[in-house]
């Protein structure tokens, strides 16, 4: 199966975007999602995370309060809202899924299927 993340673009500061991530034909509901990113020259971030439940969310400080990881499991996808973009948030955003029942980690390593990116550009 692949994971497959949609909702990237380009926007001014301040704007917002909503990521998705779905892995059709993959029941979604006991894995963990996990957004990272990755600047141009710059390693690979891990930025927001959400429990295989949605209880349960952890953030990077330079996103909280203006991003929200979220899922629906009944849709099978998952979401990042992201408001008030930065220039310092452009980057190409990934999607990656945990099958582990790790708690709370932005840790790549602890991720085992991953999608192919979408580019999140923000500039006036």
């Amino acid at each position: 199966f692949r994971v497959v993340e949609s909702g990237g673009g380009l926007v001014q500061p301040g704007g917002s975007l909503r990521l998705s991530c779905a892995a059709p034909g993959l029941d979604l509901e006991h894995y963990s999602f996990g957004w990272f990113r990755q600047a141009p020259g710059k390693e690979r971030e891990g930025v927001a995370y959400v429990s295989p439940t949605g209880r349960n969310t952890k953030y990077i400080d330079s996103v909280k309060g203006r991003f929200t990881a979220s899922r629906d499991n009944e849709q099978n996808t998952g979401y990042l809202q992201m408001d008030n973009l930065k220039p310092d948030d452009t980057g190409v955003y990934f999607c990656a899924l945990g099958m582990r029942g790790l708690e709370l980690t932005l840790d790549s390593r602890d991720y085992d299927k991953w999608g192919q990116g979408t580019q999140v550009s923000v500039a006036s």
